[in-house]
C-alpha cells in the first residue's frame, strides 16, 4: 500500500473527528461542567481518557504546546470536573454537533454506517505500543450510535497518527516550538494557529536561531529546500507508522472510507472551521 494514502484519508477524515474541538455545543458542554472558558476545556477534554495526570503528562502527549500553557489548565481542571464527566458531555455534544451539523437523516443514513464499520476495523488494528494519546482513548467504551463511532474511530486514528508524528518529530531532532514553527514557516498553518501554542517572543528567536545554523529556514524565517525536505522526511515517516490500520482495512476498504467521509468532513469543515479543513 502506498503510505501516501495513510496521508491522503487522515486529511479527509479530520475535520469530522476534530469537530470536537471548535464546535459550539462542546464549548458549552464544558462550561457546564464547570471548566471556564478559553484553553481549559480543549486540554482537559482531550486529556481526559488519560485520568487525572499531572500537567507534565500532557506536555509530553500535546508536544507542540508551551508548556506554562498547559500549566495553566492542567492540574486545576482535575478540581473543577473529573475526567468522566468531561468525557460524558464531550460525548454528547459530539452527538448535537454532528446531527446540527449534518442533519438527522445523513446521520442516521447507511453510509455513515458503513463508513463506522470500516473505521472500527481499521482502529481496532492500530497498536498501543508508544501511543499514549492513542492508548487512552483506545480505552474507552464504543458508543453505540453509528455516527458516533464513526467519530470515535475515526478519533482513535487521528491520536495513533499524531502519536507516531511525535516519533517522527523526536527522530528529526525539532522541539515542540520548532515543530510548530517550521509548520508555519512551509505556509502549512497560518502564523494565527502557531501563536495559539503559546510559545514567546524569545523562545520563538531561540528556535528559530536554531533552524537557521541548521539551514532548515533562511534569515527572514523562510523554509529553505533543505527544510523542506526535513519536513516531508517526517511526515512521510509519520505515513510510514500510521499504515497498520490501513493495511489490516485494505487499500479498496481504505479508498471507500474516504469516499464515504469526504462529503460529511466538507459539510464540518465549511459550517464549523469557516473552510479550513
Amino acid at each position: 500500500m502506498d503510505p501516501l494514502l495513510a496521508r491522503k484519508v487522515a486529511r479527509t477524515t479530520n475535520p469530522y473527528a476534530s469537530i470536537v474541538f471548535l464546535a459550539p455545543e462542546v464549548a458549552a458542554a464544558y462550561a457546564a461542567v464547570g471548566l471556564p472558558a478559553g484553553r481549559m476545556g480543549y486540554f482537559a477534554g482531550r486529556a481526559a481518557p488519560l485520568g487525572p495526570v499531572p500537567a507534565e503528562v500532557v506536555i509530553a502527549s500535546f508536544y507542540n504546546f508551551q508548556p506554562d500553557l498547559v500549566r495553566s489548565a492542567i492540574p486545576q481542571a482535575w478540581s473543577l470536573a473529573s475526567p468522566a464527566a468531561i468525557l460524558e458531555r464531550r460525548l454528547t455534544a459530539v452527538d448535537e454537533s454532528l446531527r446540527r451539523v449534518l442533519g438527522s437523516d445523513v446521520v442516521g443514513g447507511p453510509e455513515v454506517a458503513e463508513a463506522a464499520g470500516l473505521a472500527s476495523r481499521a482502529a481496532e488494528a492500530c497498536a498501543p505500543e508508544g501511543r499514549v494519546l492513542y492508548a487512552a482513548h483506545a480505552g474507552l467504551a464504543w458508543p453505540d450510535e453509528t455516527h458516533l463511532r464513526l467519530w470515535h474511530a475515526l478519533t482513535l486514528l487521528r491520536e495513533h497518527r499524531g502519536d507516531g508524528h511525535l516519533m517522527a518529530l523526536q527522530v528529526g531532532g525539532y522541539s515542540g516550538c520548532q515543530a510548530i514553527l517550521m509548520h508555519a514557516a512551509t505556509g502549512e498553518v497560518p502564523a494565527t494557529f502557531a501563536a495559539s501554542r503559546g510559545w514567546s517572543d524569545e523562545q520563538w528567536a531561540l528556535a528559530s536561531e536554531d533552524l537557521r545554523s541548521r539551514g532548515l529556514v533562511d534569515a527572514d524565517g523562510v523554509v529553505t529546500e533543505a527544510g523542506r525536505a526535513s519536513r516531508e522526511a517526517i511526515e512521510q515517516q509519520t505515513d510510514e507508522l500510521a499504515l497498520a490500520p490501513w493495511r489490516a482495512l485494505g487499500e479498496k476498504g481504505t479508498v471507500r472510507l474516504r469516499t464515504l467521509v469526504q462529503p460529511l468532513a466538507r459539510t464540518i469543515a465549511e459550517q464549523v472551521f469557516g473552510g479550513r479543513d
